[in-house]
């Protein structure tokens, strides 16, 4: 008897959608064993892509706050089918899963997708996801999904120059290189070698041992940790609460308040960010026991 695979995605570039049908085609390969299904996301009112500005930096507090919009169903089909396993592929918008997976999560189709079902979740990011994937983890246990694996693909540049780059793409939709930056998102190498993750994913199935999935997963390469990033992103968070809040409360300052935290997020990224960067190098030996803690429990796919 055939089992049932369930890709879950939103996608608006098409670099995430790629992951996670590079990842799924070992099991597409065994269309004897198994029966794979696609779910794109669709909100009733999408966003734009290439983004304008404006509307990219609006659509921050109700992305970090985690407030959805509305979705269009998923067909019959899905929501009829009981499936032995689901790849959950999401980006990361402000530090927080987007508004679209969000929506999904928080509409009454999503439990009884996930509930009971292994989930491998599958983020395509400029860097920053680890915190993100904590928020998402939250989601999946109230949910009763079991969360199996996780895979974190990034873009491998330093931290600025991907700043550059992912603007460039996301307002201008443009992610080939030009000039001295590079080409934005997750390499093509990367995005192409990923079915190896789907290889992994597949054998542990089929062996029915997703317990020790992620393990194998981690020791080929699915997940990096950078010390740095989880503490820029811990002050991230902590910094985009405040913005947040204030913006959704004072709502005939909203615009006004728009512009200003785009201006403190520049600031941020291009001064803040490396005073952090110092602080972490002096504090290394310091907290390196920590460190690596926090390392080792950021690899894995259980939750504090």
């Amino acid at each position: 008897m055939k089992k049932n695979i369930l890709v879950i995605y939103y996608s608006q570039t098409g670099q995430l959608e790629d992951i996670v049908k590079n990842i799924a085609s070992p099991f597409e390969a065994q269309k004897e064993k198994y029966d794979v299904t696609y779910y794109n996301i669709k909100l009733k009112e999408d966003f734009p892509f290439p983004w304008p500005s404006d509307v990219f930096f609006n659509t921050f507090p109700e992305s970090y706050l985690q407030i959805p919009k509305e979705i269009l169903p998923p067909s019959e089909e899905i929501l009829n089918k009981k499936y032995d396993l689901i790849l959950f592929g999401y980006q990361v918008w402000y530090l927080t899963p987007s508004i679209p997976i969000i929506s999904f999560l928080k509409s009454d189709y999503a439990k009884p997708i996930l509930k009971g079902t292994p989930v491998v979740t599958i983020s395509g990011t400029r860097n920053m996801w680890m915190l993100s994937q904590e928020k998402l983890k939250v989601y999946l246990r109230d949910l009763q999904a079991k969360l199996v694996g996780n895979i974190a693909l990034v873009d491998r540049h330093d931290n600025y120059t991907s700043v550059l780059t992912i603007l460039r793409w996301l307002t201008t939709g443009q992610k080939e290189k030009s000039g001295m930056l590079p080409a934005a998102g997750v390499s093509n190498e990367e995005i192409t070698g990923s079915v190896k993750y789907g290889e992994i994913i597949e054998r542990h199935f089929n062996n029915n041992d997703l317990n020790s999935l992620q393990p194998d997963l981690v020791k080929n390469g699915a997940i990096e940790i950078r010390a740095f990033l989880v503490r820029v992103e811990k002050v991230g968070n902590k910094i985009f609460t405040v913005w947040s809040n204030l913006i959704i409360k004072k709502k005939e300052k909203r615009p006004l308040l728009i512009k200003f935290f785009k201006v403190y997020l520049m600031a941020a990224i291009w001064i803040i960010s490396p005073v952090v960067l110092v602080l972490h190098l002096l504090t290394t030996p310091i907290f390196w026991f920590k460190r690596q803690k926090q390392k080792r429990y950021l690899q894995g796919i259980n939750l504090k």
